[in-house]
């Protein structure tokens, strides 16, 4: 697979990830990281997730060419690609709650598509507080190297 195929697919399913994190760590950041989609919804992340131990379910569909729609344990989130510092990450957006704040996260996809690993980005390195997108863009950029600037990972396994 070309490396440019392997990044848009790795990205695609990292849309998932952002949106299976925002279940476990609340949407916190009142602006996402990019104010549109960087790229188009990628055909290998749609369909249905389950975490590794079983337990946690996604689905993931697309609502238009930049846009997906996930539905995560009983809530419903709009993600999209939000490329930055050459690292591809997504803008997850809560749609249950009042003030539908976002989650950062970025994913990697095993290369045979069937695995997804999430890690969201840690509040410690680019603060809740931080209110525009120019200012969250600096942060990842300045942290693309920091080992501090993800959290834990969880994995998932594509079902259908």
């Amino acid at each position: 697979m070309a490396s440019s195929n392997l990044i848009s697919v790795r990205s695609g399913f990292g849309l998932a990830v952002c949106l299976c994190i925002l279940a476990f760590t609340a949407c916190k950041y009142e602006v996402p990281i990019t104010s549109s989609p960087t790229r188009n919804v990628q055909e290998q992340l749609l369909g249905d997730w389950t975490s590794s131990d079983g337990k946690e379910q996604m689905k993931v569909r697309g609502l238009d060419e930049g846009f997906y729609v996930v539905y995560y344990d009983g809530d419903l989130f709009r993600a999209y690609h939000s490329d930055a510092a050459d690292i591809a990450f997504v803008s997850v957006q809560d749609l249950n709650s009042k003030d539908r704040k976002y989650a950062y996260v970025v994913c990697k996809l095993s290369d045979d598509g069937k695995h997804l690993s999430l890690r969201n980005v840690n509040d410690k390195v680019v603060p809740k507080e931080t209110k525009d997108s120019a200012t969250v863009v600096a942060l990842l950029s300045k942290n693309a190297h920091n080992p501090e600037l993800f959290g834990e990972e969880i994995e998932f396994r594509k079902v259908k």
